[in-house]
C-alpha cells in the first residue's frame, strides 16, 4: 500500500490549523472574513430553496401515495435501481369487488346491475388516479428529486470547500499579524531570538539578527496570504456561479409546477365526468325501478317493472302542443299537477340546450314535478315565471 507519511502529516497539520481557527472564531478570539451582502443573500436563498423543495417533495409523495409502507417500498426499489412493480389502485380494487359481487348476486337484478355500473366507474376512477400519479411522478417529483440529489449536492460540496478556503485565509491573516507584531517588538528590544511558539518552526540561520529573521517570516507569511487569498477568491467565484444558478432552478420548478397543476386538473375533470355519467345511469335505473316517483297524477297507473321508459316527452307533446306535427315542447302550456310538486336544490350550473329546457345555476331552489310519460331522467322545473325541462342528475330533491 502506498502510504505517504509526509502527505498524511501535512493534511493533519492543515486540519488542525482549520480547527483552531474555527474554534477561536466561535469564541470571539479571532477575526473572520465576511462575505459580501449579495453573496450572503445567495446563500440564504439557496438554503430556503433546498428546505422548501424537500418539504414540497415529501408532502407531494404523501398526497400521491398515502400508504407509508408503499412509499418505503418504492424508495427501496428506487435506491436499488429496480423497476417499481405496478400496483392496483384502491378504486380499481373496489370496482373489481363490486363486479364480482354483482356476478354472485345476479347481474340481471336491480342491485347487481347497479353494482356493475358503480364498479365500472370505480375502475375508471382508479385508472385515472394511476395515470395522474405516474404523470406527476415523472413531471414533478423527478425534477425536484434531481435537484436535491444532484445540483444541491454539488453546491454543498463547493460551499464546504469555500469554508475551508476561508479558514485557511483567516489563519494566514492571523499568522501575518503575529509575525508583524513580533518583528516590531524585536526592532524595539534589539537583537532577540524568535519566539518559535508563536510562529511555525523554520530552518532559520541562528547567526542572523532577530530582526532579519522576523522580516523573513513576515515575507513568507505575506506570500502564503496571497496564495490563500487567490484560492479563496477563485472558490468564491465558483460557488457564486452555482448559487446564481438557483434562479434557473426556480424557472425549471415553475414549469414542473404548471405541469403538475394541469395533470391534477385533468384528473379531477375526468373524475367529475365519470361521476356525472354514473349519476345519469343511476338516475335512469332509479326511474326504471321506481317509475311512479314524482308523477303528478296520483291516479296514474305505474308502468310495469320490465317495460322500458316511453319515448321522451312524446305523450306530453301530443297532449299540449297546439301543433302536434311540430314535436316541440312549449313550456308555457305545461300545467303543474294539483299534487306531487317538490322543491329541489340545484347542484351544478346547467345551460339550456334549447327553448324547451330551463337553465340552472348552482345552489338555487326551484319547483319540480313530473308528468306521465316523461323520460325519468328529466323533470319539469319552475322558477318564477320560467319553466322548462331540467335533468334529474343536476338536482338534490328536498322533502
Amino acid at each position: 500500500m502506498d502510504f505517504n507519511v509526509k502527505k498524511l502529516a501535512s493534511d493533519a497539520g492543515v486540519f488542525f490549523t482549520r480547527a483552531v481557527q474555527f474554534t477561536e472564531e466561535k469564541l470571539g478570539q479571532a477575526e473572520k472574513t465576511e462575505l459580501d451582502a449579495h453573496f450572503e443573500n445567495l446563500l440564504t436563498r439557496a438554503d430556503s430553496t433546498k428546505n422548501w423543495t424537500e418539504k414540497i417533495l415529501r408532502q407531494t409523495e404523501v398526497l400521491l401515495q398515502p400508504n407509508p409502507s408503499a412509499r418505503v417500498e418504492e424508495f427501496l426499489y428506487e435506491k436499488l435501481d429496480r423497476k417499481i412493480p405496478s400496483r392496483v389502485t384502491n378504486g380499481e380494487l373496489l370496482g373489481q369487488y363490486m363486479t364480482e359481487a354483482a356476478n354472485d348476486f345476479g347481474p340481471s337484478g336491480p342491485y347487481g346491475q347497479t353494482l356493475i355500473k358503480v364498479g365500472e366507474t370505480q375502475k375508471r376512477l382508479g385508472i385515472a388516479e394511476r395515470d395522474f400519479i405516474h404523470s406527476s411522478s415523472i413531471n414533478f417529483l423527478t425534477p425536484l428529486r434531481n435537484f436535491l440529489e444532484g445540483d444541491w449536492r454539488t453546491i454543498s460540496k463547493e460551499r464546504r470547500i469555500l469554508q475551508n478556503r476561508r479558514l485557511d485565509l483567516d489563519a494566514c491573516k492571523a499568522r501575518l499579524k503575529k509575525a508583524k507584531a513580533a518583528e516590531a517588538k524585536a526592532a524595539l528590544e534589539g537583537d532577540a531570538l524568535p519566539d518559535f511558539q508563536e510562529t511555525r518552526p523554520r530552518n532559520y540561520v541562528l547567526s542572523a539578527s532577530a530582526s532579519a529573521l522576523w522580516s523573513d517570516e513576515v515575507d513568507k507569511a505575506e506570500h502564503e496570504l496571497r496564495v490563500a487569498q487567490t484560492e479563496f477568491d477563485r472558490q468564491a467565484e465558483v460557488t457564486r456561479l452555482l448559487l446564481e444558478g438557483i434562479s434557473s432552478t426556480h424557472v425549471n420548478h415553475l414549469r414542473c409546477l404548471h405541469e403538475f397543476a394541469e395533470a391534477q386538473a385533468t384528473y379531477y375533470a375526468q373524475c367529475y365526468q365519470y361521476m356525472v355519467d354514473l349519476q345519469k345511469q343511476l338516475g335512469s335505473s332509479r326511474g326504471e325501478v321506481f317509475p311512479s316517483t314524482f308523477v303528478g297524477n296520483a291516479d296514474a297507473v305505474p308502468a310495469p317493472l320490465n317495460t322500458s321508459p316511453p319515448a321522451a316527452t312524446l305523450p306530453l307533446l301530443q297532449a299540449v302542443s297546439p301543433n302536434p306535427a311540430d314535436g316541440t315542447l312549449n313550456p308555457a302550456e305545461v300545467k303543474p299537477p294539483a299534487s306531487g310538486t317538490r322543491k329541489a336544490r340545484v347542484l351544478y350550473d346547467y345551460e339550456a340546450a334549447d327553448s324547451t329546457e330551463l337553465g340552472l345555476r348552482a345552489d338555487e331552489l326551484i319547483t319540480v314535478y313530473s308528468l306521465p310519460g316523461m323520460d325519468p331522467d328529466w323533470l319539469i322545473g319552475e322558477r318564477g315565471n320560467q319553466k322548462g325541462k331540467v335533468p334529474v342528475t343536476y338536482l338534490e330533491l328536498l322533502s
